[in-house]
C-alpha cells in the first residue's frame, strides 16, 4: 500500500453538520459549463435549487457564434439563472486589426448580453506572439483591453499561475506532491516556464495600471495560503476582488486565521466553484457555515490534510454568498436575493 491508497477511518468523535444546501441563496462566480450552446439546462437548474444556488456565471462563454449561441440558449430558457462571460485569444495580439478588432468583439458581445471577460492561465504562461515569445500578464499590447473592460463596467476574472508548489521540487517536501505524481503535466520546470514570482507580479501590474477596472482575482490569487499577502494586496488595491474556485481547502486547514481575515475582508471575496460537482459543494457550504472539526475535503491530491469550519456570521455570508457579486458584476436579477429570510434552512 501507497500513499494513494491509504485512506484511514477516523476514530475522533466529534459533532458533524453535514449541509447540502447553502444558507442563502448564492452566486458561484466560477464555473465552466463548455457545451452550454447545445445544453438542456433543465437538469442544471434543478441541481442549482437543490444548492440555492441563484445564479450560475459560465465563464467559458468563447466568442462569436459560440457566446453567441450560449447567449440564446440562456435567454430563451433561463434569462435569470446564468451570467456569461466571453473569453479573448490574446496570441491575436500582432496581427492586423489588433487591438480594434478585439475591442469591437468586447462592445458587440456586452450589448448582446456578456456580463465580464475571463482570461485563462494561458496569458503568462503559455501564450506567444508572433516571434514565439511569452506574452506576458502585463504586456503593454494588452492594456487597451483592459482598460475596456473599465468603459463598459464589466469585471475580469483574471487566473494567473497556479499553486506555488507547481514551481518547487517535486520531492518529499512538497505538499502538491501527489498531486503533480497524478497530474504530471501540472509541474512548472524553471527551462520551460516563468517564475511563479515573475507571473504573479506582471498580473499586479495589470491591476496597478488599471484603477478604473475591476479585476477579480481568480483562486484566492494563489495566494490562500498566505491571506496576510493577499490582505496587503487588498489594502493597495481597491479595484481587485477574489473567490474561493478550487482553494476551500486552503481556507479549511486555518480556520482561525482565515475566519478573522474573511471577516476583515468580507466586501472583496465571492463564492466560486470552478469545475461542476453537485456534490462538492456541500463541502463549501460545511467549511463557511458550521463549526465542524476535522473533516475531510472532497479531493485528496488537493488537501490530504482535514478541515475545520469557520462558522462564519450571516452577514458575511450573504457578502460571500451574492452581495459582492451583485456589486462587481452588472445585470444580475437581484429580486432573487431580497428575500433571504425565506431561503433559510434547517441546518442543526
Amino acid at each position: 500500500m501507497d500513499v494513494e491508497d491509504y485512506e484511514p477511518v477516523s476514530t475522533l468523535k466529534v459533532s458533524q453538520h453535514s449541509l447540502t444546501r447553502a444558507r442563502f441563496p448564492f452566486i458561484d462566480v466560477h464555473n465552466h459549463q463548455w457545451i452550454m450552446p447545445v445544453q438542456d439546462l433543465d437538469k442544471l437548474v434543478a441541481d442549482m435549487d437543490s444548492l440555492n444556488m441563484g445564479v450560475m456565471v459560465n465563464l467559458s462563454g468563447f466568442r462569436g457564434k459560440i457566446l453567441e449561441w450560449s447567449l440564446d440558449n440562456v435567454n430563451q430558457n433561463y434569462p435569470n439563472r446564468f451570467v456569461i462571460f466571453l473569453n479573448i485569444n490574446f496570441e491575436n495580439l500582432d496581427d492586423k486589426g489588433w487591438p480594434e478588432d478585439a475591442l469591437n468583439m468586447l462592445d458587440e458581445a456586452v450589448k448582446q448580453g456578456a456580463k465580464g471577460l475571463k482570461v485563462y492561465k494561458s496569458l503568462g504562461l503559455t501564450d506567444k506572439d508572433n516571434d514565439g515569445n511569452r506574452i506576458a500578464v502585463d504586456d503593454p499590447r494588452l492594456d487597451p483591453i483592459w482598460a475596456k473592460c473599465g468603459e463598459l463596467g464589466i469585471p475580469v476574472l483574471i487566473h494567473s499561475g497556479e499553486p506555488s508548489s507547481f514551481w518547487d521540487p517535486k520531492d518529499k517536501y512538497n505538499e502538491r506532491w501527489l498531486e503533480l505524481k497524478q497530474e504530471p503535466g501540472r509541474y512548472r520546470p524553471a527551462d520551460k516556464f516563468p517564475p511563479f514570482e515573475q507571473i504573479i507580479s506582471e498580473q499586479h501590474h495589470v491591476f496597478r495600471k488599471h484603477p478604473k477596472t475591476k479585476f477579480i482575482d481568480a483562486h484566492l490569487g494563489w495566494f490562500g495560503n498566505d491571506l496576510e499577502r493577499l490582505g496587503k494586496l487588498f489594502d493597495e488595491l481597491p479595484n481587485v476582488y477574489t473567490e474561493l474556485g478550487a482553494v476551500l481547502a486552503e481556507l479549511g486547514r486555518q480556520p482561525r486565521f482565515a475566519r478573522a481575515w474573511m471577516i476583515r475582508y468580507q466586501d472583496r471575496i465571492m463564492f466560486g466553484k470552478d469545475t461542476y460537482k453537485k456534490e462538492e459543494y456541500y463541502t463549501y457550504f460545511r467549511v463557511l457555515e458550521t463549526a465542524d472539526e476535522y473533516f475531510d475535503y472532497y479531493r485528496k491530491r488537493h488537501a490530504h490534510w482535514k478541515m475545520y469550519g469557520l462558522e462564519l456570521p450571516d452577514s458575511v455570508l450573504r457578502k460571500i454568498y451574492y452581495q459582492n457579486a451583485l456589486k462587481i458584476i452588472p445585470g444580475i436579477d437581484t429580486s432573487l436575493f431580497r428575500s433571504t429570510t425565506a431561503q433559510l434552512v434547517e441546518h442543526y
